[in-house]
């Protein structure tokens, strides 16, 4: 999360169309839009994800379905996102002058878009917002809820929020620019607010997750022994993985901080070693344990017969080709700060079309990141919790057709 003035000293032709604070709404109304289509496409494979959350299920057949619910929230965040930026742009004409001077426009849409989330408004689904922040409150301590409460939606929420920690740490620079320079339109400061509070926001959704890792291992050490949650040590490992984060950040922050050559370089070498041991040890984490894929497993269970190879035995998604693509795609977004290695990519990073892409593609990562793992949850919590579209195989022999 760069932004070098060195790079773009005055307010850029995209900030000029698309200031920070729209930036900031855009991927909040494309968040839900992503949601509802989890819900839904899950919900056509017979994947109720609702149970799985412990979220209550609709007493009648004829009611909305949840996606639908969340499409109606989806569609109001649209209209408000699109009026605003359509009336901002007709009052700018993407003038410098003209941009600074009327950042109230998307100040107020942001606290519009705020109170779409907490202001009872009537056709829209007011118990699920309700839940969204109650579990937003319980989640955003660290905790975490017992399984029979709802673990599983704190630990999807958590996770997520990971995924949008440079969007909040835009958020913060937005409001910081708006309170100390009266101009949150202007050209992004990333240092607002000095060189350590931005980095420790884009930390605080992996202190989250790593606290509730902790907890996680407590309650298992101090529960009676279970084969199958064993001693807790997965979830130390979990936290481990969590804990990678923090160097990255550290490295990165100390980085822009410095002025030496020679301290930039080490600098530069400390940070290129820690974002490459998170991001292969997230991946690693994303294939074996979130999807329980067996492409990391021993050679015996990745080449067994009863799934394809490096999966596993019941698969929802089809074609089966689909899991390889997605593995791929994890790895390759997981690894996006290797733009900086390349001479022609390594100053894109620093333009703020350039953040925001990679803000935009970490988003969608997460989004099909949750497919897989909603459907590994309810591979893992039901022994006939797929439906009958669903995909069981007994011993794979490499064809995928679908059976009439």
């Amino acid at each position: 999360m760069d932004g070098d003035p060195a790079v773009e000293p005055e307010l850029d032709a995209f900030s000029l169309a698309f200031p920070l604070p729209y930036r900031v709404g855009f991927i909040a109304t494309l968040a839900v839009w992503g949601w509802g289509f989890n819900l839904h496409y899950l919900y056509l494979l017979k994947v109720d994800v609702p149970s799985l959350i412990r979220y209550p299920g609709r007493a009648s057949p004829h009611h909305v379905p949840h996606h639908g619910s969340t499409y109606r929230l989806a569609t109001v965040l649209t209209v408000l996102f699109c009026a605003s930026i359509t009336l901002f742009w007709l009052f700018t004409w993407g003038i410098a002058s003209r941009v600074v001077a009327y950042q109230w426009m998307p100040l107020v849409y942001l606290v519009a878009l705020v109170a779409m989330f907490i202001v009872p408004l009537q056709h829209l689904p007011a118990a699920g917002r309700r839940r969204f922040l109650a579990t937003l409150r319980r989640v955003s301590i660290g905790g975490i809820a017992e399984a029979k409460d709802g673990k599983f939606g704190d630990i999807l929420l958590a996770d997520v929020l990971t995924s949008y920690a440079k969007v909040f740490g835009d958020l913060f620079v937005t409001m910081c620019m708006f309170l100390t320079r009266g101009g949150s339109t202007d050209r992004p400061d990333r240092n607002c607010g000095g060189t350590v509070i931005v980095p420790l926001i884009m930390a605080i959704p992996s202190m989250i997750r790593f606290r509730q890792c902790m907890t996680e291992y407590v309650r298992v050490s101090r529960a009676p022994y279970k084969e199958s949650t064993g001693w807790g040590g997965q979830h130390l490992a979990n936290a481990v993985k969590y804990s990678t984060a923090f160097p990255v950040i550290i490295t990165s922050a100390w980085q822009r901080a410095a002025e030496d050559p020679a301290t930039k370089a080490a600098l530069n070498k400390a940070w290129l070693a820690a974002v490459l041991v998170n991001s292969l040890y997230s991946f690693y984490w994303d294939v074996a344990k979130d999807w329980d894929m067996t492409l990391f497993s021993s050679k015996q269970e990745r080449e067994s017969k009863h799934h394809p190879f490096g999966l596993r035995d019941r698969l929802i998604f089809r074609p089966i080709n689909l899991y390889y693509v997605v593995i791929v795609v994890d790895l390759m977004l997981r690894c996006t700060w290797s733009m900086k290695l390349n001479r022609h990519l390594d100053k894109f990073t620093d333009f703020e079309s350039g953040i925001f892409l990679i803000e935009f593609l970490e988003v969608f990562r997460r989004w099909l990141w949750i497919f897989f793992r909603v459907e590994t949850e309810w591979v893992r919590s039901s022994s006939t919790g797929l439906g009958i579209d669903d995909l069981l195989l007994g011993n794979y022999q490499g064809n995928d057709d679908e059976e009439d």
